[in-house]
């Protein structure tokens, strides 16, 4: 008999499979694993994007000018619940293609889990430049 998964580790799970469908660009994959409602503050998009179609929305624009996801590393996760909430900490790594140019980017990000059922979705991602500080 398989012992059931803490909310933790089930977290981690969830964290894990957004970075990886990500990682291999597969952009359906990486939308599902968010709710409908989610929001995203970006520190390269100017403003809020207040719904997960409006992030579709610009994920269909930036790959239609070239954008592509070629690799993405997390690193120093952490995970704080709160109830049927969770906040995912992590430093991530990504390689990116944008308008036939390569760029390797060093980011931190915060992904807000919200516990939809029995598995968990994102409802919220902050992505900030890392500081040199």
């Amino acid at each position: 008999m398989n012992p059931i998964p803490s909310r933790e580790s089930q977290v981690l799970r969830a964290a894990a499979a957004l970075v990886d469908a990500f990682a291999s660009n597969d952009t359906t994959r990486y939308f599902a694993c968010f709710s409908e409602d989610a929001t995203f503050l970006f520190h390269t998009v100017p403003q809020p994007l207040m719904s997960r179609h409006a992030y579709e929305q610009l994920w269909e624009q930036w790959q239609a000018e070239g954008f592509a996801v070629l690799g993405c590393r997390s690193s120093n996760a952490q995970v704080s619940l709160l109830g049927d909430v969770a906040i995912f900490l992590h430093d991530v790594a990504t390689h990116l293609r944008v308008g036939g140019e390569e760029l390797h980017l060093e980011e931190r990000e915060t992904i807000v889990f919200r516990l939809h059922g029995d598995h968990w979705l994102a409802c919220h991602e902050h992505l900030s430049a890392l500081s040199d500080s």
